[in-house]
């Protein structure tokens, strides 16, 4: 069986539209069948996005799994002046991120990366999850620990996971990748941590 984090292009089609109303602007997204969240976005993606919107998340931003775009195009949004990067491994959720871009009228940079196997940049101000917790704890951790070589000093990695999904575990990992790790939100069972690099 497929997951939304695998490539998924040869499963049949089934494309829709819904629209989406957050923070006093209007959003379009394209969704199809095999990207994660493709009936609305997320109640983990809502709160994560609720929380970092009101802090300062600096010049660049990486959108890191970013689906069919809806954290990455959002931010950019509210964040106009910054750069953002959106990367995933599914090439249907990265081509309809693309579409959604356009639809949604924001300049991001998208492409194909397995972690961090094609990102170049390591001056990320802020990186930013909801990670495919299917994929198993080896992946995200992966992504957690990669993370780090790619962010400034004072630079922050954002992550939004469920209690009931390994959130505490999740957190003692991090801590020990960068010295620190706060619960900064939780709300109906997702914990918002987040990591700074000194």
């Amino acid at each position: 069986m497929n997951q939304y984090f695998d490539d998924n292009q040869h499963l049949k089609s089934n494309r829709k539209e819904f629209s989406f109303r957050f923070w006093c602007f209007n959003y379009s997204f394209i969704v199809d069948n095999g990207v994660f969240s493709k009936d609305e976005i997320d109640l983990g993606s809502q709160i994560l996005l609720n929380h970092v919107l009101t802090q300062s998340l600096g010049d660049n931003i990486l959108d890191l799994g970013c689906g069919y775009g809806p954290i990455g195009i959002i931010l950019k949004t509210h964040f106009k002046e910054s750069y953002v990067e959106m990367v995933d491994v599914n090439p249907r959720a990265l081509e309809l991120a693309k579409e959604n871009a356009k639809l949604n009228n924001v300049e991001v940079n998208i492409h194909t990366s397995d972690c961090f196997e094609e990102i170049t940049k390591t001056d990320f101000t802020s990186i930013i999850t909801n990670p495919p917790i299917r994929a198993g704890k080896e992946v995200i951790y992966k992504m957690f620990e990669e993370a780090f070589e790619h962010l400034v000093n004072g630079g922050c990695l954002w992550i939004v996971i469920r209690k009931s999904h390994g959130a505490q575990s999740a957190k003692k990992r991090i801590e020990q990748v960068y010295g620190n790790c706060e619960i900064v939100k939780k709300d109906k069972g997702f914990y918002i941590l987040c990591a700074k690099k000194y």
